[in-house]
């Protein structure tokens, strides 16, 4: 018997006719089947499957089980990840205050420069289970489950459970994903902050439920008590979605804006009123700002400073050793005045797109900025009330607004600043994909689609091919599965059937979904690789990169392997001398009974110090050596009432010198030198200061 092989309908797929745009994006919520009658299936089926198509939940269920192997698989090779944030971590498991403020150290002299709120969850779980790197990384990478979980069910309201698991898997194979959910940096618990706010919103514009944005509100509050004002860049796409979208009158839409904004209000103000009016006596030092100031550092060092480069709040305080230019200009490949090069690349608008932040999260980017593009056209007559114009607008606001901040800032700007990005990458990806797979008997839809997968595979290509010795074949791969995706979706080969034969809709599905799958692998395996190589590999220090090296830039911090996985006695790191264990030197700050075992500048070398020995150091200047605190007189104070055992000379930023020599260290040093006999331990010289 022959078979004759005849293309299906080209026409909008049933019951996704849109007369107006002419491709189908249904603005129906497509995450259930329907109630069923009562009876139909047994109570444990129901619970199990819900009403929705058996796959559902089970697939959800995969996806988060899936993510959290990937995230918490050989964590502990990450050991203390960076030793800046473990210290404070480990701080707050030992006292409540410098739980509460954020110290890097448990005698309370001086705080880190963020703000608390990611370290509270780790210090928890530190005090009730010990602290060690397990119990301080396990909280990130569920965070990043969560996060995971909550993108797929607010991209389920809009577009179905299959956009849904599109987009939560594009997010957990991001790397730069991978990267800060197995690590121990604020942006594990701001990116979960933004995924939940953005899911709250969604719920909101569906009933126009005040009480919904409300809670998105205070969760970007809770952003913000993380990372300072990175937590905000999400709220003109929040509120531009809820203001178009939402199904009330627009006075009402304003009134409930202003109750979200009272909600941020509630829950950041609450802990900057708490800060401020604490007498500073009664708290660390704010490090970071150079009047001991919680306001300072928001809109300084961490705040106008990232933005402009310059300013007050700059590396060094802005007139307290500030290199010129405010670019941390005189550490070599750092430095000059070119835009921060030596962090994140030359300012400008493919800079996400550059070798400094491509790997890390633009795999999909191309893909996402045509889908929203796309998206926003073919919805174009939708009723202002659409859910998917009115995703679109929230995801595609939360993309543009932080990457545009992310690619002109001339200030501070690290590579996984990134992950803020990968949530929005994802959510628009899987909507885009999913909406237009529905419409693909319409024509532009199809092209957009079969452009997508090319280029996602092509851009895959050059991104692998930055780094020409890791498994180079796997470019032609990708390139091919692009080619061959791109051709069966513009030839519609999906809707292929036998005319005639009872067996025509199982061989549509077959095609239909072999052509979805080698779509995905050539938009995906390339992502994919690279994060797989990035959880594979132990990362550590200031500025960690995703990818197979596990490489941190120089001088900012340790290497897995060292003094961060172990963390036991004997396991210390000499100023000057970065990842070399000194043994002395931690026998000797071990056996101090004074409330710090020593002061040392610079925040690195000081938490290095306190994770191996269990003891409590003071980062003479903060950070960089530029805060002034402790002052001379401060620090004379100390010595008096001999609460600090032993000054370490050296360190700076990274212990590698760096700010050490600049303003109230410059001082303290001074004094010690004329006072005290100094003694070699080790690689270090120190001063004993009690009697």
């Amino acid at each position: 018997m022959t078979s004759t092989i005849t293309p299906a309908s080209t026409g909008p797929a049933a019951g996704n006719a849109d007369a107006g745009s002419g491709v189908g994006i249904a603005d129906a919520p497509r995450h259930s089947a329907g109630p069923s009658a009562p009876g139909a299936a047994p109570r444990w089926t129901r619970y199990a499957f819900g009403r929705q198509p058996r796959w559902v939940r089970p697939s959800a269920a995969g996806l988060l089980v899936a993510t959290a192997f990937l995230y918490l698989w050989n964590l502990a090779a990450t050991g203390y990840g960076n030793s800046f944030y473990a210290a404070a971590i480990q701080a707050g498991t030992k006292d409540w205050t410098a739980f509460l403020f954020g110290s890097l150290d448990a005698g309370n002299a001086i705080t880190v420069d963020k703000p608390p709120a990611s370290l509270w969850i780790p210090a928890l779980v530190g005090r009730i289970f010990g602290f060690s790197p397990l119990s301080m990384l396990v909280p990130e990478a569920l965070m990043g489950v969560a996060a995971v979980g909550f993108l797929y069910l607010t991209v389920k309201r809009v577009s179905g459970p299959g956009a849904g698991l599109l987009a939560g898997g594009a997010l957990a194979l991001t790397p730069v994903a991978a990267l800060m959910f197995r690590f121990n940096n604020p942006d594990a618990m701001l990116t979960l902050c933004l995924v939940l706010a953005a899911y709250f919103t969604t719920r909101a514009i569906e009933r126009a439920g005040w009480k919904w944005l409300a809670a998105a509100g205070a969760v970007v509050g809770l952003a913000f008590l993380s990372k300072m004002l990175q937590g905000f860049l999400i709220v003109p796409g929040l509120g531009l979605a809820y203001l178009w979208a939402a199904p009330t009158p627009f006075r009402r839409r304003l009134l409930h804006l202003l109750g979200a904004l009272a909600g941020i209000a509630v829950v950041a103000g609450s802990y900057i009123v708490l800060f401020q009016l604490t007498p500073a006596s009664s708290r660390p030092y704010m490090a970071g700002s150079q009047t001991n100031s919680f306001l300072e550092l928001t809109f300084g060092y961490n705040g106008l400073s990232r933005i402009t480069g310059s300013g007050e709040g700059t590396p060094g305080g802005g007139g307290a050793g500030a290199p010129a230019g405010g670019n941390l200009g005189g550490l070599g490949a750092f430095g000059g005045g070119g835009g921060n090069t030596g962090f994140g690349g030359a300012a400008g608008i493919t800079r996400m797109f550059g070798t400094s932040f491509g790997a890390e999260v633009s795999w999909l980017l191309p893909a996402a900025l045509i889908l929203l593009a796309a998206g926003l056209w073919f919805t174009r007559r939708e009723a202002p009330a659409s859910r998917t114009r009115a995703a679109l607008i929230l995801w595609g606001g939360w993309l543009l607004v932080t990457a545009g901040v992310f690619s002109f800032m001339s200030g501070i700007v690290h590579p996984y600043y990134a992950v803020a990005l990968a949530p929005a990458i994802a959510a628009l990806v899987g909507i885009g994909s999913v909406e237009l797979w529905r419409g693909r008997g319409y024509w532009p839809a199809r092209i957009v689609l079969a452009v997508v997968i090319l280029g996602s595979s092509a851009w895959s290509a050059v991104l692998l091919g930055r780094d020409a010795s890791w498994l180079p074949w796997l470019r032609i791969v990708i390139v091919v599965l692009g080619v061959v995706a791109a051709a069966a979706i513009l030839l519609r080969l999906d809707s292929l059937r036998f005319a005639g034969q009872n067996t025509a809709g199982r061989f549509r599905n077959a095609t239909a979904a072999a052509v979805v799958v080698v779509s995905l692998l050539a938009g995906g395996l390339g992502t994919a690789a690279w994060t797989l190589a990035t959880a594979a590999t132990a990362h550590s220090g200031s500025i960690p990169t995703s990818g197979p090296t596990g490489s941190a830039m120089g001088g900012f911090g340790n290497r897995a392997g060292g003094f961060g996985a172990a963390g036991g006695a004997g396991q210390a790191v000499g100023p000057g001398s970065e990842g070399t264990a000194d043994a002395g030197l931690t026998a000797l700050l071990t056996s101090t009974t004074t409330k710090w075992s020593a002061i040392v500048s610079g925040a690195t070398q000081a938490a290095s110090l306190e994770l191996a020995t269990n003891t409590n150091v003071i980062a003479l200047g903060g950070w960089n050596g530029g805060d002034p605190y402790p002052t001379l007189a401060q620090f004379q104070d100390m010595v008096a009432k001999g609460q600090i055992g032993y000054y370490i000379a050296g360190g700076g930023m990274g212990g590698g010198g760096g700010f050490g020599g600049q303003g109230s260290n410059s001082e303290v040093a001074s004094w010690v030198q004329a006072n005290f006999q100094a003694q070699t331990v080790g690689n270090s010289t120190v001063y004993k200061l009690t009697k």
